[in-house]
């Protein structure tokens, strides 16, 4: 009998919902992981029928808690093995930057450690009342990379980063989560999937193009001035004007009708 995949790839609709698929490690995230996503991201990348997609765990005790530490004595016993290590991760969590359609994370249970970085990768993130979130890398003595504090200190600020770290609580509850920035929403444990779903879909009925649009413009936004390629953004608004869907919304509009948007 062949091994199940430990990373899923489904299709519903126009959501693509990438799954970590290690339920009894409570989805701690091993090397293969990250070096099947770059394939899943293409795939969904090049596909016209999906316009979003979500990450989520399988089953119901975790979205993503860490990495794989049973990995660590074969794959990072010494800073080349750890240089390798960040290497393949680093290309599996750089795909997922790379998708210009909006990328969600659906997080029940716990969300810890790399699974926090995973979830601030995403556009949004919504979390059922029962998750917990925390980042224990002072509990093993690991470094974190700056380019993962700075992604959490945009979105809940440099004090809340010192809590995290300084504490290594893996105990933050889904409202401390709310108050700090780090998640979107949050719903009832049983609503999670379906709210998701909703969600996904209500976005999914926009036009790509714009969505594709306002996404660049936050991610070039939140860098310095010098850093940000602002002729790119104007290129990205001027395709929206010249669309066949700019047409179709303002001909919807006037017809007090949903409009049927193609991504073109």
């Amino acid at each position: 009998m062949s091994e199940t995949p430990k990373l899923l790839l489904q299709k519903d609709g126009p959501i693509g919902w990438i799954i970590f698929n290690q339920p009894e490690k409570r989805n701690a995230v091993s090397l293969e992981m990250w070096q099947r996503m770059p394939e899943y991201v293409r795939e969904l990348s090049t596909d016209d029928a999906i316009r979003v997609v979500v990450l989520r765990g399988a089953g119901d005790q975790a979205f993503v808690a860490g990495a794989d530490i049973s990995q660590f004595k074969e794959r990072r016993r010494n800073m080349a093995d750890q240089e390798e290590y960040a290497k393949i991760s680093a290309a599996g969590q750089g795909s997922l930057g790379m998708l210009t359609k909006p990328l969600l994370a659906m997080i029940h249970g716990y969300c810890v450690g790399g699974g926090v970085g995973i979830a601030i990768g995403c556009d949004m993130r919504i979390a059922s009342d029962e998750a917990r979130f925390g980042i224990p890398a002072a509990r093993l003595g690991l470094g974190y990379h700056y380019r993962g504090m700075e992604k959490l200190m945009n979105l809940v600020g440099p004090a809340y980063v010192k809590e995290i770290f300084f504490t290594a609580r893996t105990d933050f509850s889904a409202q401390d989560a709310l108050r700090m920035g780090l998640v979107n929403q949050v719903v009832p444990k049983a609503e999670l999937e379906s709210f998701t779903r909703d969600y996904a879909l209500m976005m999914a009925r926009n036009a790509p193009l714009t969505l594709r649009s306002a996404k660049a413009t936050v991610e070039q936004l939140v860098r310095p001035d010098g850093d940000r390629d602002l002729s790119m953004l104007d290129k990205l608004m001027a395709d929206c004007f010249n669309s066949q869907d700019y047409q179709e919304g303002v001909k919807a509009f006037s017809e007090k009708r949903r409009p049927q948007f193609q991504g073109r």
